[in-house]
């Protein structure tokens, strides 16, 4: 029975941990966009920051559902909105970049990717909607079983953040095996296509925000 729910709880967790990072939102054309600008690992990095970002939202929902469920959801149209401003900048950030000023040959990299890694971390942070679907998750596969003890959870998390981690580590082996075939001016495109949508996406939050005050 031990070893059941060893399994039954790794499972569930890696397959929440892929299921969380796996919608293409704006943190996927992140890591995407760097993957094809920078590099594979300062796009890991960022997903790693994301990552993280999604297993203290998981830590959240399972340590206090109800309180914290019920702040959201009375804040939710002031937190999607200061979201979207942040998305908004983002996008027209990314919009006006050049790309060619960001590539270099490998050995003239000497930065370290906190940078990557604090971006991923607060862009994913600055979503705290992503809560209802994280409860949504746990529900679905039974992650808050009674009958699990400490050790279980324990377990179970850190097979949350290991799902994610493989899921970022997958998308940008598959982008950056492709990215000898993208040149300068495909990337200056790839900029401005990912810019667009994110500010796309940002100002459809704020108009359902200011339709949620107005309503």
């Amino acid at each position: 029975m031990e070893l059941q729910y060893f399994a039954k709880i790794v499972f569930s967790g890696m397959l929440i941990g892929v299921l969380i990072s796996a919608p293409m939102g704006p943190i996927g054309m992140l890591c995407i966009q760097r993957t094809l600008n920078k590099g594979r690992w300062p796009a890991f990095f960022t997903g790693i920051g994301a990552a993280l970002s999604d297993l203290f939202y998981c830590l959240l929902a399972g340590l206090g559902l109800a309180l914290i469920t019920d702040f959201i959801d009375s804040h939710r149209n002031l937190l999607q909105f200061l979201g979207s401003i942040v998305l908004v900048a983002f996008g027209y950030y990314l919009f006006r970049s050049n790309p060619a000023k960001g590539l270099k040959k490998p050995d003239e990299r000497h930065e370290t990717h906190w940078l990557d890694f604090i971006t991923g971390f607060l862009f994913t942070f600055s979503n705290p909607l992503i809560l209802f679907f994280i409860i949504g998750l746990f529900t679905q596969f039974d992650f808050l079983d009674p009958e699990y003890l400490y050790y279980h959870y324990i377990i179970g998390y850190l097979a949350i953040f290991f799902g994610a981690i493989l899921w970022w580590y997958a998308i940008t082996y598959f982008v950056n095996k492709v990215r000898s075939h993208i040149n300068v001016r495909s990337l200056w495109l790839i900029n401005k296509v990912i810019g667009s949508l994110l500010m796309i996406m940002a100002c459809v939050g704020v108009y359902f925000s200011v339709e949620g005050w107005i309503g």
